[in-house]
C-alpha cells in the first residue's frame, strides 16, 4: 500500500475516514451550491420585486398628482361657474345702482325732500356695501388709456387737456367681479 500525506499506512479506518469525509465534504459542496442557487433565485425575486414596487410607485405617484390636478380644475370650474352666476345676477343691481346715483345728483337740499334723500342715500351705501362684499368694484377710469376689455367708447373728442385715446369723461361707472368685467364703462375719448 501506498503512505499517505502523513506518513503511515493507510488502514481501513482511515480510508473510510478518508471516504466518509470526501462524502461529507462533498455533500457541503452540494449543499453550498444549492443555498446559492436558492440566493440567486431570491436575488432575482428581490431584483424583480423592487421592479414592481417602483413601478406602483410611479402609477400611484402619477394618480396622486392627476388628482391633485383634477381637484384644482374642479375648484377653478367651481368658482368660475360661481362668479358667473354671481355676475348674472349682481349685474342686474347696477341699473338700480345707476338710477340711485342719477336721484341722488338731483337731490332736493332742504325740507322733506331733504330727509327724504337722505333716507335714499342710506339704502344707496347699503347697496354698495353689499356690492363690496360680494367682489363687486368700481373701476377707476378717469385720465386712464382706452381698453376696450374694460371700457365702452360712446364718442370720441378733440381735447386739449387730454393725450389721443385717453378717457375724459365717465358717462356710466363700469364694475368688476374679481378679475371679470361686469359692465364695461361707458366712456368719451380724446382724439
Amino acid at each position: 500500500m501506498t503512505e499517505n500525506h502523513t506518513g503511515k499506512e493507510p488502514t481501513l479506518d482511515n480510508v473510510d475516514n478518508e471516504q466518509t469525509q470526501v462524502e461529507s465534504d462533498t455533500a457541503i459542496a452540494e449543499g453550498i451550491s444549492e443555498e446559492l442557487t436558492e440566493i440567486e433565485m431570491l436575488r432575482v425575486e428581490l431584483d424583480e420585486a423592487r421592479s414592481s414596487a417602483d413601478e406602483y410607485l410611479d402609477g400611484w405617484q402619477r394618480a396622486r398628482a392627476d388628482f391633485q390636478n383634477y381637484k384644482k380644475r374642479i375648484e377653478r370650474e367651481r368658482k368660475d361657474v360661481y362668479q358667473t352666476a354671481a355676475g348674472n345676477i349682481l349685474k342686474r343691481f347696477l341699473d338700480v345702482l345707476d338710477d340711485m346715483e342719477l336721484a341722488l345728483e338731483t337731490r332736493p337740499q332742504d325740507g322733506n325732500g331733504a330727509e327724504f334723500a337722505n333716507g335714499i342715500e342710506l339704502i344707496y351705501q347699503k347697496l354698495i356695501a353689499t356690492l363690496e362684499k360680494e367682489g363687486v368694484s368700481l373701476m377707476d377710469v378717469d385720465g386712464q388709456e382706452f381698453d376696450p376689455a374694460f371700457h365702452e367708447a360712446l364718442s370720441s373728442e378733440d381735447s386739449e387737456e387730454y393725450e389721443s385715446g385717453k378717457i375724459i369723461a365717465v358717462v356710466k361707472s363700469g364694475y368688476v367681479l374679481g378679475d371679470r368685467v361686469l359692465r364695461p364703462a361707458l366712456v368719451r375719448v380724446a382724439r
